[in-house]
């Protein structure tokens, strides 16, 4: 098992908000967000709306959902599974784990 990339800061995420990982840095297909519930929790997803192009780390985090900044498209933090029209496409849920104050991201494991 791998110790995982570190990414980030955790005071790098506002509460509420969330910042994209270059897919250069994360070795996958797509940018991964992290994403900064209100309760502090930390979620990392494909950045890419599943509906059109839209980064999810630019869209609304609350109470275990991010929104999407363009149609409103609606995803589960915990597993990517989609919870609000017009996406109809789930998106892919990655490991991540704080250690002080520091992120690090396990692409391709599920949470």
């Amino acid at each position: 098992m791998s110790d995982g990339i570190r990414v980030a800061s955790l005071d790098d995420i506002p509460q509420g908000e969330g910042i994209a990982i270059d897919r250069a840095v994360t070795g996958t297909d797509d940018n991964i967000a992290l994403l900064r519930d209100t309760d502090d929790t930390l979620w990392a997803l494909d950045d890419t709306c599943t509906h059109e192009n839209a980064s999810l780390a630019d869209g609304w985090v609350e109470n275990g959902f991010v929104e999407c900044p363009l149609h409103s498209s609606k995803f589960c933090l915990k597993n990517g599974e989609v919870q609000g029209l017009p996406a109809t496409r789930s998106t892919c849920p990655h490991r991540v784990e704080i250690r002080d104050g520091a992120v690090y991201l396990f692409p391709g494991e599920a949470p």
